[in-house]
């Protein structure tokens, strides 16, 4: 057995492999990327069939990283994991709040959780933001509520919490929102695939294969 220890030969073999599994034909060259990285970074062929892309998605990304749109995340590893170079060239911030004294104060005493409550603090700074939820379900539900309710109209959301309780419910919600998404069925997700996911529609963006 030859073990490949060279990070780009190790990279390189893992998407040939990757590339031999997918079977989606119906995929634009931007969303099958999405799926690639998404599997890259789960090691799980699933999520060729669980992902699911609103049909103006690419387009919403598109103009968000155009106009420098803020990027709010439900907790520090997904802020920490998106690519800092890449945001940069596109001119966009992301921002999480979960951790703020504010936040944790608030928590304490309203027995709400700390993830709904930096979305509505997120809210508070305007619409067209690119929301990323990777591992709280009230995050995702909140947003959707903030939407029902006209309170927030971001420009996107990824949504892909991941969990046994509130996950698969809030994604179901958010399959029928008028906000361009992409998200997973069921239980599956995480901080990973969130991460996975800005990262390859920021490469699609700067390469000019997103729409």
């Amino acid at each position: 057995m030859v073990i490949i220890k060279d990070p780009k030969d190790i990279e390189q073999e893992s998407f040939r492999i990757i590339d031999e599994g997918l079977d989606r034909k119906d995929l634009s060259p931007a969303q099958a990327a999405i799926i690639r990285r998404v599997i890259h970074a789960t090691g799980d062929f699933e999520y060729q069939e669980i992902t699911r892309f609103h049909p103006q998605v690419l387009a919403a990304a598109q103009d968000a990283f155009t106009q420098g749109r803020d990027i709010f995340t439900d907790v520090n590893m997904v802020r920490v994991g998106i690519n800092k170079e890449r945001l940069k060239r596109v001119g966009c911030s992301v921002k999480c709040y979960i951790s703020q004294p504010d936040i944790s104060e608030q928590a304490n005493t309203s027995g709400l959780t700390r993830a709904t409550l930096a979305i509505r603090k997120a809210a508070q700074e305007g619409d067209g933001a690119v929301v990323v939820i990777g591992n709280a379900p009230t995050a995702l539900w909140e947003t959707l509520e903030l939407v029902a309710n006209g309170q927030w109209e971001p420009g996107l959301i990824i949504g892909v919490p991941v969990g046994f309780v509130g996950a698969a419910e809030a994604k179901e919600r958010l399959l029928q929102s008028t906000i361009p998404y992409i998200t997973c069925l069921g239980n599956k997700g995480g901080s990973s695939v969130a991460v996975a996911i800005v990262n390859a529609l920021l490469i699609a963006y700067e390469e000019g294969y997103l729409t």
